[in-house]
């Protein structure tokens, strides 16, 4: 089966912008992708948590697209969909199990709710081919929950960034009306699916981990998402505190400047604060162009 022949491309409603087009006959929506799975780069990666990356690297697949378009994008090379090379199902099952054999944890799919269905049915041919490690999805949350029920039976660990805690934040720097409200919902059906984290020899096999990119003068905004997420869900789910966000060119204040120590600290202390202890804490220099890989086509 092809990509165009998957029924859910004919009127997309896979993230909640629910844009209707029928990326099937190359109609365009927000993320700019048509129904034919395009991928950037798939290699080994050894920049994500510790429980993902392990010692051998996480098998990281980075699709080209995106249905959020955040204005500080780390991968803005990739995302408005331009680069990349278009493949088909069956060479993304192809690449999944030439990163098992390369030694990956993990298969991690970098940005891929815009083409779940076709990430379901790859999974299900890997597997048939004797895929044996689990399946990340690496998400900006701004998946349906729809979407992310469909992903029931392929997805074994969310990665799940919670970008915004406040809607007039995402609507500005997103163009994404009811962020909060849709992360919410998506991040509620991922811990009901997966449950309590289960980790052998240092990695994860299942669960779900919730991301927090520290942006500049937003520690407010960030500690209301600490305090949500621990409330809500307390040990069931691992809380990952980032403070790697690099300033891209031309970004406005406060944007346009990294995240200082004392902005990063005051964060961890707060979630120390709340009894958050299933966390991943960043040391300092983290924010460096090694967390953006050459999107130059290896693997694809």
């Amino acid at each position: 089966m092809e990509n165009g022949c998957l029924h859910e491309y004919s009127a997309c409603s896979l993230c909640a912008r629910s844009c209707g087009v029928n990326r099937s006959r190359g109609e365009l929506g927000f993320c700019r992708s048509t129904s034919t799975v395009r991928i950037a780069r798939a290699a080994l990666h050894h920049w994500e948590e510790p429980v993902i990356s392990g010692a051998r690297g996480s098998g990281t697949i980075f699709f080209s697209g995106c249905s959020l378009g955040c204005l500080f994008c780390q991968n803005r090379e990739i995302s408005g969909s331009e680069a990349g090379r278009d493949i088909s199902i069956f060479r993304l099952a192809e690449i999944m199990r030439e990163l098992e054999r390369a030694g990956a944890h993990n298969i991690n799919l970098v940005t891929p709710t815009h083409y779940a269905p076709s990430i379901i049915r790859a999974t299900e041919l890997a597997r048939a081919d004797g895929l044996g490690i689990p399946i990340v999805y690496n998400t900006g949350t701004y998946d349906t929950v729809d979407t992310v029920k469909s992903l029931r039976k392929t997805v074994d660990i969310y990665l799940a960034d919670y970008k915004y805690n406040l809607e007039k934040t995402a609507r500005v720097w997103a163009k994404a009306e009811k962020y909060p409200e849709v992360a919410k919902a998506a991040m509620a059906e991922m811990v009901k699916q997966r449950g309590a984290p289960v980790i052998e020899d240092g990695i994860m096999r299942s669960g779900v981990i919730v991301r927090i990119l520290l942006l500049p003068s937003h520690l407010a905004e960030a500690k209301l998402s600490v305090k949500y997420l621990y409330e809500t869900y307390g040990d069931s789910i691992y809380i990952s505190l980032m403070n790697q966000y690099t300033p891209m060119p031309s970004m406005p204040p406060p944007l346009n400047r990294r995240v200082t120590r004392e902005e990063y600290s005051e964060l961890v202390d707060y979630a120390i604060s709340k009894g958050v202890r299933q966390a991943f804490i960043q040391e300092d220099g983290t924010a460096t162009e090694s967390f953006i890989p050459p999107f130059d086509l290896t693997g694809v």
